[in-house]
């Protein structure tokens, strides 16, 4: 049975069951090589990623695709070798070190997989979210107004992310659980624009992992908040409308889920899986669909009026 691949590209603008065309994150071509003694690793080649204003998406991926060098470059950790990487207006490719501080005190928020990285172990949850204000001078000084107001923030998000009960409480004395959705609050202290979580569950259990999942919507639904996570939970399907897989370093396919109501008023779940066309045309056929018809070395292609044929190339004309 050959692959059946669309000629449309419904890349070209946003809409239900289409990828949108670009926003917030607005990444093109990137390239990131490493190089330690005379070896190159190239570890993004030529990735292509939108994400809308207030979208939540989910990047998974193999160990060593790309996933994390991707969100050390959005959050202004890291450069790229070449292409370009957009967020919130601001160019990554063009910032100087002023302007890279000022973008990672109040255009991003990032959640590190490692919860004892998130959270200073001596302060108590409460005063981890502080600190962001007060780093941002936010945090009060002499006005009795400005700390009130600060207050008033860091109460605003321990409720929102449910652990307004441990906010006497040091990370120590918090489950794993907890500190993430801490760690959840501390990046949203100063009200940024995109929030970036690498492998936020990463050190949890699949009980544990899907509190914070579900925490991380919340944050999205209630804020609006452009949300981008990188993981490896097979469960992250059940809390995002759309999920990017990167292989080899550049975006192969994304999955795109919404909910319809029929005409007998019954509700049902629609998922499709969409391939990624670069700018020659090129794309990677997702792996399931490979093995299931023993793709391998070249492939018969046909061209017919809504469709691109893809079979076996010893596979015989029927």
């Amino acid at each position: 049975m050959p692959v059946h691949v669309p000629v449309q590209d419904d890349r070209s603008s946003a809409g239900p069951g289409r990828p949108p065309a670009g926003g917030e994150i607005r990444c093109r071509d990137l390239v990131r090589v490493f190089a330690a003694e005379g070896v190159e690793v190239q570890a993004l080649q030529g990735l292509t990623l939108d994400v809308e204003p207030g979208e939540l998406v989910a990047l998974v991926g193999a160990s060593g695709s790309g996933k994390s060098t991707l969100l050390s470059i959005l959050s202004g950790l890291d450069t790229p070798t070449a292409g370009s990487a957009v967020v919130a207006g601001t160019d990554l490719l063009a910032t100087g070190r002023r302007e890279r501080v000022a973008y990672q005190r109040h255009t991003v928020g990032f959640v590190w997989q490692q919860t004892s990285r998130n959270l200073l172990p001596y302060l108590t949850a409460a005063e981890n979210v502080r600190v962001p204000l007060e780093l941002a001078g936010r945090g009060g000084g002499r006005g009795a107004g400005r700390r009130a107001a600060a207050d008033a923030r860091v109460a605003e998000l321990l409720h929102l992310l449910d652990v307004h009960d441990v906010a006497d409480r040091r990370p120590g004395q918090m489950s794993g659980g907890q500190q993430q959705r801490v760690a959840v609050a501390v990046a949203m202290a100063n009200a940024p624009r995109v929030l970036l979580a690498d492998e936020p569950t990463g050190e949890l259990d699949e009980a544990t992992s899907a509190e914070v999942l579900e925490a991380l919507r919340a944050v999205n639904e209630a804020t609006g908040v452009t949300t981008l996570v990188v993981t490896h939970d097979p469960t992250v399907s059940e809390h995002v409308a759309r999920t990017v897989q990167i292989r080899d370093g550049r975006t192969s396919t994304e999955v795109l889920r919404r909910s319809e109501v029929d005409e007998h008023g019954a509700e049902r779940h629609v998922a499709e899986e969409f391939a990624v066309l670069d700018r020659v045309g090129r794309m990677q056929l997702p792996p399931d669909f490979v093995a299931a018809l023993d793709l391998r070395d070249r492939v018969r292609l046909a061209l017919e009026p809504d469709h691109v044929q893809v079979r076996p190339a010893q596979q015989e004309e029927r």
